[in-house]
């Protein structure tokens, strides 16, 4: 049998601990923790229950916080100050009726806005910011260094905000070399380094394959991809074999991120947000396609639909059965899908209208676990004993 999960959900109002048991059944749910800060992203050692949740806004300023005791507790560090910060030093008498004391202030103020996401690698912990940086910590969250070399990497003058501004949203470790690392910014691409951040390589060159045509200035061209990755995974086994939606399709590398051929080719839109990948079959990936960035962001005919290929991007088919067919206009963020490592794996996803959904048969048919939670910004799971 699975073991049982917790589900750490990011969002908008805190992060939520959602409890199944063994089954992936009788969900409970905690939260909201963290202070109530917008938690971007979480990530969960189980050997040892540890969790990690970053976030921030311009308001809190941004910062990790982390529990070491499965969510019972947690501890912030501050990488930076927020105007909250600026009220309660001009504001003290005010502060103190209202129970808030001025807490020590972030090594990194005005130099970042909020962090965006949490890594592994070996024994040490990574967090990528707004605007875009990586930070490292190698005691477990307490302190944390800028990881200068891809600050400075000759191309970051060049770099241009999406959306939601200059984010690194996306970082990926290989379980088997912890000094090889990917990450994913918007929108700058992506980015790798196999000497532990010392250097970085900018890979976002095409395959030789002929490229699509597309009018969308985010769609890249004959030689690159388009730069605003949207989310990108590894897949498992041996090899660099990576995925990502990016902001104007799908597409895989056989060689860690050297060369992309787009595999958008049988999926409804070429724009959406997250991607997954299944625990152990390095074929089988997840995505969700949205109608377009203009159109609403919103599932293609307002008819929800997670789309699985079995052979990793050659085919696609939709699958829809436990999902809203009519009238749904919900959002599926970049990091707002997951994998359990469970038999047969689970697949989750959850929405800015604040559900969760839960896949038990790798995205056959679908349920809604959780309603009512704020907007979710991320998804991960945690395996419990």
């Amino acid at each position: 049998m699975s073991p049982a999960v917790t589900l750490l959900v990011g969002s908008t109002k805190g992060l939520f601990l959602i409890e199944g048991d063994a089954a992936r059944a009788g969900w409970t749910v905690r939260g909201p923790c963290c202070g109530g800060w917008p938690i971007n992203h979480a990530i969960g050692d189980p050997a040892s229950g540890t969790i990690w949740a970053a976030g921030g806004s311009d308001w809190h300023g941004a910062g990790v916080w982390r529990s070491q005791d499965g969510g019972a507790s947690w501890t912030l560090s501050k990488l930076a100050d927020g105007q909250a910060d600026a009220w309660i030093a001009e504001n003290p008498a005010m502060a103190a009726e209202l129970g808030i004391a001025p807490g020590p202030s972030g090594a990194f103020s005005g130099e970042v806005a909020a962090l965006w996401s949490l890594g592994r690698a070996g024994g040490r912990l990574y967090a990528g910011a707004k605007p875009a940086q990586l930070f490292a910590s190698d005691d477990g969250g307490e302190t944390w260094t800028r990881v200068q070399g891809l600050s400075d990497h000759p191309s970051s003058g060049s770099w241009a905000p999406g959306a939601a501004g200059l984010t690194l949203h996306t970082i990926i470790a290989d379980p088997g070399n912890p000094a090889k690392l990917w990450v994913g910014i918007s929108a700058a691409g992506v980015f790798a380094t196999e000497d532990g951040g010392a250097t970085w390589e900018r890979r976002n060159r095409r395959s030789n394959a002929p490229a699509r045509r597309h009018s969308h200035p985010a769609a890249g061209d004959d030689t690159e991809t388009g730069h605003c990755v949207h989310n990108m995974v590894r897949a498992p086994g041996p090899g660099d074999l990576l995925y990502q939606q990016n902001h104007h399709g799908v597409f895989r590398s056989a060689d860690g991120g050297r060369s992309w051929d787009e595999i958008t080719e049988g999926l409804p839109s070429t724009f959406g947000f997250p991607i997954a990948v299944h625990p152990r079959d390095p074929l089988t990936v997840w995505t969700l396609p949205l109608n377009g960035d203009t159109a609403g962001r919103f599932p293609p005919d307002a008819s929800a639909a997670v789309w699985r290929s079995r052979d990793g991007g050659a085919t696609w088919e939709a699958r829809r059965a436990g999902l809203p067919q009519g009238a749904c206009f919900f959002t599926v963020l970049r990091q707002a899908m997951a994998t359990d490592a469970g038999e047969p794996a689970g697949v989750y996803f959850g929405t800015n209208s604040g559900s969760v959904f839960l896949s038990r048969d790798e995205g056959e048919s679908w349920e809604e676990i959780v309603r009512h939670l704020p907007t979710v910004l991320s998804v991960e799971t945690l395996a419990r004993a």
